[in-house]
């Protein structure tokens, strides 16, 4: 076996599907009131082992591991911190017995607490949220976005929802430098002045606000929240939009992909992994495909960088455009595009396009 390896945390999101994944039968059996309870007294849980990861600058191998948290993120909400915690470390332990050499926080668990500094002072393997490359394939994916919908970005409107996050603030200040105006919103209005602060000489018009209409104004939203609900509807989109959804549990309601065929919206930051990788097991994506975050992880194994990264809250652009170089160099690449659990084919992306050059013809907002 390799020398390289990592582990990476998952959680079940939508609890009686995520359950069905690992355990059909449990997940027919209990409610989902029922799995949000249990969930407190279930022990860290051994998933699968994950092979085949391949360097195409070295060459080189490497072995993973996938470890389930059992909390959902409603029970992260409502336990104690310290409850959830103590779960996380427990997962790190169990990932040092298999015998990782890094650990990396998915979905909810990377925003907890302190976004990983506890759990990384508890463990003595490092540990990563996947955050700084996150933040690198959401901003790469909207541009990719913009292209392919005729969108020019020099002189788009941009919208980052979930701006004071650690998340957002970075793609904030990266998109600033790209599009003409950016739209900053935030839960508080003094967290998000700071942010504004922060994209302000970049290039882009900035304004900042608490309200979610101001996004209808966007031709590009990147929406990056920790709301456990959905924050998006279809009535804040106008005809055309894309929105990039990078927050898990997501952001945007189903009812956009029900009601809004002239809107394009996609999970952020796909990526392909380079070699015959296989997860052996179903986590919703298609064969070779990881969520950015997981990729940050298996980058830092295959550079043998086994240290602390991307934990707190105070990220950098510098950080997310080193693992961005990083991952490059190996081979992680955009993935195309996903959304509601499937993909998006250049043909869906033609008749959005279509459908909204029609609809923008006779459109007229509707305030929430």
């Amino acid at each position: 076996m390799t020398n390289d390896t990592f582990a990476f945390i998952i959680h079940p999101i939508n609890p009686k599907r995520d359950v069905s994944r690992k355990w059909p039968w449990l997940g027919k059996l209990l409610t989902e009131g029922q799995v949000n309870f249990f969930s407190a007294y279930f022990p860290p849980v051994y998933i699968s082992e994950i092979n085949g990861i391949t360097s195409q600058a070295t060459g080189r191998e490497i072995t993973g591991w996938f470890i389930a948290c059992p909390f959902t993120p409603q029970r992260m909400m409502q336990l104690p911190v310290n409850m959830v915690y103590d779960k996380l470390v427990a997962c790190g332990h169990k990932a040092d017995k298999l015998g990782a050499r890094i650990l990396g926080l998915g979905a909810y668990t990377s925003v907890v607490g302190d976004a990983g500094v506890t759990i990384a002072q508890r463990l003595d393997m490092p540990v990563t949220t996947g955050d700084s490359y996150t933040i690198y394939m959401a901003v790469e994916a909207v541009r990719k976005a913009a292209e392919v919908m005729g969108i020019p970005l020099a002189s788009a409107t941009a919208a980052v929802v979930g701006a004071t996050g650690a998340i957002g603030s970075v793609c904030a200040q990266m998109l600033a430098s790209d599009v003409s105006e950016l739209i900053l919103i935030g839960r508080r209005d003094e967290a998000i002045q700071t942010v504004r602060e922060k994209c302000e000489g970049r290039g882009a018009t900035i304004r900042a606000g608490t309200d979610m209409n101001m996004i209808y104004e966007a031709d590009l939203v990147l929406t990056v929240t920790s709301a456990i609900q959905e924050v998006i509807y279809p009535e804040h989109l106008k005809p055309g939009t894309v929105v990039c959804d990078v927050a898990r549990p997501r952001d945007v309601s189903k009812l956009v992909a029900d009601k809004r065929d002239d809107v394009l919206v996609f999970e952020g930051g796909m990526v392909e992994v380079p070699g015959p990788v296989d997860f052996h097991f179903d986590f919703g994506f298609p064969p070779k495909m990881s969520f950015a975050c997981m990729a940050e992880t298996m980058a830092l194994a295959l550079e043998g960088r086994y240290e602390d990264y991307s934990i707190g809250k105070e990220l950098t652009i510098e950080e997310a455009l080193e693992i961005g170089a990083i991952c490059t160099k190996h081979g992680f690449k955009l993935g195309g595009f996903r959304s509601f659990e499937r993909a998006v084919t250049d043909a869906q992306i033609d008749r959005v396009r279509e459908k909204a050059q029609t609809n923008l013809r006779t459109w007229k907002q509707v305030r929430v």
